[in-house]
């Protein structure tokens, strides 16, 4: 009977202790919640007159999931884009890109991402016009001087065929000899 019994005080221990340490374990897993509810947005101008928005945790995670992004801007003259609502793109994990709603000018750009993944952030974009790769300058086509005649490998590879069956030839020439 004294076996059941160490056992049972075992069990039991180990329930109290188990017990006693689930309220620790859950106000450990509530700090890391706390940040992941908390997006930070990085904004820039990709060049043209578009802006570019990279979103992370706020403890530098990568963000798997798709957020809601808000953008409002404020540009010369006073005039005013948005709320325009950004959808991600494939060029990454939380990567997100208005495309071109900006005109040329400097705007001042504000992106928030309503609850439950809260942020926001505001950046200075210089637009500027979307520029066309210049034209490739014509390329002049020549034949070579002689026409073209007589280069490549292929003479190289029928010179060594050749030579080939000439060593064979004379191999099978010379190499047989009846021994009677």
């Amino acid at each position: 009977m004294t076996g059941i019994r160490k056992v049972l005080a075992a069990v039991v221990v180990g329930l109290a202790l188990t017990l006693s340490a689930a309220p620790a374990a859950q106000a450990a897993q509530a700090a890391p919640a706390a940040q992941a509810d908390k997006l930070k947005l990085t904004v820039a101008g990709d060049g043209a007159q578009g802006v570019t928005i990279q979103a992370t945790y706020a403890d530098g995670r990568r963000l798997e999931q798709v957020v809601r992004l808000v953008l409002t801007a404020t540009g010369p003259d006073g005039q005013r884009v948005g709320p325009v609502q950004l959808e991600p793109q494939p060029e990454g994990q939380g990567f997100y890109s208005s495309g071109p709603v900006l005109s040329t000018g400097t705007w001042k750009v504000s992106v928030n991402s309503p609850a439950p993944l809260a942020g926001k952030a505001t950046a200075t974009v210089q637009a500027k016009a979307a520029q066309s790769p210049p034209a490739p300058a014509p390329v002049a086509v020549t034949r070579p001087a002689d026409g073209g005649a007589g280069t490549g490998w292929w003479p190289f590879a029928a010179a060594g065929l050749v030579l080939v069956a000439a060593a064979m030839g004379v191999a099978m020439l010379f190499g047989r000899r009846r021994t009677d």
